[in-house]
């Protein structure tokens, strides 16, 4: 069996499409249902690992210095992660689009004649589409990890970046398996279908050119890769192939390995409720005289793509933050309501919505910046302290500006409209003057009646209120 070929590329969709896609899963009780369970079985078990709650407010706040400390250094620890990768025989390569990081890949399989390249679990490779990328220069790409494996299968894209299939049932997946590995009788037993994928992956890491993987963390003064996972797989990815190729994002470095262990205790409990992950996978150099295996060539490519924007502005620096536990879908009312396909991108949830404006633009996402109740859980749950609703207003407001002169984001101003800026300035003179505000109140008591019986959207499927009691409207009315 080749690398699955995928039926048609999805590309990242424009946030124009996520009231359609949002609609059309709100309106299916059976993925509702299963998000629901889904996310409430993650945040019962994140809870699980953080029984004490001055523990995890103090974990927390470690995590949220050792990011911020070695983001304000991060143009010092790029350089100093380079000298010692080098120095260890690493080759490392810049990319600052998808593009160039793409090319940068596959030239390094084409130097080497790869026909086929098997990959770790790697969201910064699902970030650049490397799998279309490879596909279009007639590379095999096939996923590892097994979750990846069966969204690769169905041609479809992750819509968790911690597991990818979350939206699939195990009948779902039996008929995939069934359909496109050969000789594979339907089946949806569990272990079965585990094994199933196990046997298939085995056999293309004996005959794979390259080995592909994605970095949790860079330690810059070892020049230390780091790779967290559970299956295995990212350690057969990097040690089986020839040729190992890592992907990250420049925000990805910390400067002392004793900054791993905080962030990595915290990556796992948050990420799936385990008290530490099945690996941990620290690699410093290829494969050495006299070593029996590991990959004799290892390159590591740092991307950008705007993250650098981010980074530029002091506090949308805090974005960078995230190490990727996905904690803020988990516990967002929003995404357990629509699942990750609705977003279009390729980081659904909250974290996606503060990201995606800095990769694609505010041109392709202001709509994304609105798709949140503000509730604040992301915030509350984020291992790093990332405050997430304040930079959703703060997006906000430069994707519904006015266009400026000098702006901080690529896009600002882009869903900016005249008669809504004009409709918000009359709110904001009405908020501001208790005067204003009991007119406003009692014409809005009068003219009720005016607006519609039936709630359209969303808010649809939420309970309505319920008028209060008639004895608690006297006691009101007595009181006021």
């Amino acid at each position: 069996m080749n690398a699955p070929q995928t039926p048609h590329a999805l590309h990242f969709m424009p946030s124009a499409g996520f009231r359609a896609r949002a609609k059309d899963v709100v309106e299916n009780p059976f993925l509702r249902q299963s998000f629901r369970g889904a996310m409430d079985f993650l945040m019962t078990k994140r809870a699980a690992q953080f029984p004490d709650p001055e523990e995890l407010e103090s974990l927390r706040s470690l995590g949220e210095r050792i990011r911020q400390y070695n983001l304000a250094k991060l143009p010092d620890l790029l350089v100093q992660l380079e000298t010692n990768l080098t120095r260890n025989g690493i080759q490392v390569h810049w990319a600052e689009t998808p593009e160039e990081a793409n090319a940068i890949i596959l030239g390094i399989c084409q130097k080497h004649s790869a026909k086929l390249m098997v990959k770790g679990k790697s969201m910064v490779s699902e970030e650049i589409e490397l799998n279309h990328a490879a596909e279009a220069a007639g590379i095999g790409a096939l996923e590892s990890d097994m979750g990846e494996y069966i969204v690769q299968l169905a041609g479809e894209k992750p819509s968790h970046i911690i597991m990818p299939a979350i939206h699939k049932t195990k009948e779902q997946i039996a008929k995939l398996f069934h359909e496109h590995v050969p000789g594979v009788e339907y089946t949806d037993n569990v272990d079965a279908l585990i094994q199933i994928g196990r046997q298939v992956l085995r056999e293309k890491f004996e005959i794979a050119d390259i080995g592909l993987s994605g970095v949790n963390f860079a330690v810059a003064e070892t020049g230390t890769l780091c790779l967290v996972e559970n299956e295995g797989n990212g350690r057969m990815c990097t040690t089986a192939p020839p040729v190992h190729i890592a992907i990250t994002g420049i925000e990805k470095i910390v400067e002392k390995l004793e900054h791993v262990p905080p962030l990595y205790s915290l990556l796992t409990r948050s990420a799936t409720g385990q008290n530490i992950s099945t690996y941990f996978n620290m690699i410093s150099r290829p494969r050495q005289p006299g070593e029996k295996d590991g990959p004799g060539e290892v390159h590591l490519v740092l991307l950008d793509n705007g993250r650098s924007q981010a980074y530029a502005d002091e506090q949308l620096r805090k974005t960078l933050q995230c190490i990727r536990c996905g904690a803020c879908m988990n516990h967002c009312p929003v995404y357990t309501r629509i699942g990750g396909h609705a977003y279009g991108t390729t980081y659904p949830g909250p974290i996606g919505k503060i990201i995606s404006p800095h990769m694609l633009g505010l041109e392709a996402t202001a709509g994304l910046t609105t798709a949140s109740s503000l509730c604040g859980a992301c915030g509350e749950v984020c291992p790093v302290k990332i405050p997430i609703p304040d930079l959703l207003i703060r997006l906000r407001e430069e994707a519904f500006s006015a266009p400026q002169a000098n702006p901080a984001m690529r896009g600002q101003g882009a869903g900016h409209n005249a008669l809504i800026s004009a409709i918000w300035r009359g709110w904001s003179a009405v908020y501001s003057s208790p005067a204003l505000y009991r007119t406003a109140s009692w014409l809005a008591s009068r003219f009720r009646w005016l607006t519609p019986r039936r709630q359209a959207g969303w808010t649809s499927v939420r309970t309505p209120l319920q008028p209060a009691p008639k004895r608690l409207r006297d006691l009101i009315k007595e009181r006021h």
